[in-house]
């Protein structure tokens, strides 16, 4: 059930009604009804593996608060392994066995295993994760309640691609619940709007060059199209999974939970560094929080950090993908991050140097978007020396697109420099309706495709 059809915006106007007007004990077991109703609206079978990865975290979490020593351990160690195991089976069994075959039997074909990946499963065993470890090191309650906990795992606006919720963040709004504000409601409903512009208006207009340009690289070769093509995809897959989050975090905050910040204008980053403070940020610091200080941070000394920072990476580029191509993805991040902190530190660069600093940061972050979209390893080397190659070619967007990429350019700006979408939220009356009223019209005139296409981080 994509968030931009019909089938959706009915869902949630039915879920919305019922739960104001069901008393309040009776609205979590609301909530949790039509969560699992929404996962299972994809694929019902693989509802029996979220209630049991579920129920394995649930148990776990009170089996860790009321024993001590390697039992504590071992509950923990059931839970990483339930999640990390399936995790690994659903999304890494093929890339393993592919693997293993091609270095024992070079060159004989492969057929890979008729795995189905679980929607949301890495979205969901990465919040499941974090609350376990949290009630290990004594940094979160154990939550008493099944339905609370299950409610906090499947809770549909987050629940297929984040943002990832930290068990504090939910419980936090859970726990000391009030309705929303009329502001409240004004913000939902403009991120809502305003995901569904960014994922019908810019992601899948990007999406039609990208997709042109990945189909056959080798058929349009040069510098032009190899650039052209690759942000294209870069601008897709920011307004494609950007414009989930608004629109999970705004229909949450329509029910009166406060989601985390995912994206924060990323490509107007100065570095690298800050761009990963800016981009997937739920994500950013969960790799923080439970890969990289947990392997030591940069507590050890700077070889150490630097080590810490490639293996963090690598396993995020490794989480979005099962193929070499994301491995190298998060190893040229991992090593363009431990290249930045040599060179200048951790401060974030300030003044006019931010201007060449971004559009520097912003082909490098492109460089590393070919490996996340060509199909192949081989089909990324190609497009890698199409980039640098004395050979023009054609731009493969079309002046419509490169108009849009631009206006989105000057609304970045004018929203990190001058707070736009804030002073829109707190304008006259009048004015917020007739914006609600342009957005509207631009989402029925401009959508780029008939259909309802879906985004990109499903598949992850």
């Amino acid at each position: 059930m994509l968030f931009t059809t019909l089938n959706f915006a009915v869902f949630l106007v039915v879920v919305l009604v019922a739960f104001y007007l069901l008393p309040k004990p009776a609205r979590r077991y609301l909530l949790l009804a039509a969560s699992l109703f929404f996962y299972m609206a994809w694929n019902p079978k693989f509802v029996v593996l979220i209630v049991g990865l579920i129920s394995i975290d649930y148990f776990a979490a009170l089996w860790i608060i009321h024993k001590q020593g390697p039992a504590r351990r071992m509950a923990l160690l059931v839970s990483l392994f339930a999640n990390i195991g399936l995790l690994g089976w659903f999304k890494y069994a093929n890339f393993i066995r592919e693997t293993v075959l091609t270095l024992v039997h070079p060159g004989v074909a492969v057929q890979p295993l008729d795995i189905i990946l679980p929607l949301g499963i890495s979205f969901h065993t990465f919040q499941s994760i974090s609350y376990v470890i949290d009630v290990y090191r004594g940094e979160q309650p154990a939550i008493k309640s099944y339905v609370d906990y299950a409610l906090f795992v499947a809770f549909f606006p987050q629940l297929v691609a984040g943002p990832i919720v930290r068990a504090r963040e939910f419980f936090l709004d859970y726990f000391n619940w009030q309705p929303p504000t009329a502001e409240e409601w004004q913000r939902g409903v403009s991120m809502i709007l305003t995901g569904f512009v960014k994922k019908l208006i810019c992601a899948d207009q990007f999406a039609n060059a990208a997709d042109r340009y990945y189909s056959n690289p080798q058929a349009m070769p040069g510098l032009l199209p190899a650039w052209s093509g690759t942000i294209a995809f870069g601008l897709q897959i920011f307004f494609d999974f950007s414009g989930y989050t608004d629109i999970a975090i705004g229909v949450a905050l329509l029910f009166g939970f406060h989601f985390p910040e995912n994206f924060r204008r990323p490509y107007l980053s100065a570095s690298v560094t800050e761009f990963w403070r800016r981009w997937h940020m739920t994500l950013s610091g969960w790799l923080r929080d439970y890969i990289y200080i947990s392997l030591g941070g940069n507590r050890r000394g700077n070889l150490r950090t630097y080590a810490n920072l490639m293996m963090t990476m690598l396993l995020g580029g490794l989480w979005h993908g099962a193929s070499w191509n994301f491995v190298i993805w998060g190893g040229y991040h991992g090593a363009v991050l431990s290249l930045e902190r040599i060179v200048w530190g951790r401060g974030e660069k300030q003044g006019l140097l931010r201007i060449p600093l971004a559009a520097l940061t912003f082909l490098i972050v492109n460089i590393g978007w070919v490996f996340f979209r060509a199909k192949t390893l081989a089909a990324s080397v190609f497009v890698v020396g199409q980039m640098f190659t004395a050979e023009l070619g054609k731009v493969v967007l079309t002046p419509v697109q490169i108009r849009l990429a631009l206006a989105t350019l000057a609304v970045a700006l004018a929203e990190e420099y001058g707070g736009l979408l804030t002073k829109l939220t707190h304008s006259p009356a009048w004015l917020r309706t007739a914006a609600v009223v342009v957005t509207l019209l631009a989402i029925e005139l401009f959508t780029a495709s008939d259909q309802s296409l879906p985004f990109v981080y499903f598949q992850f």
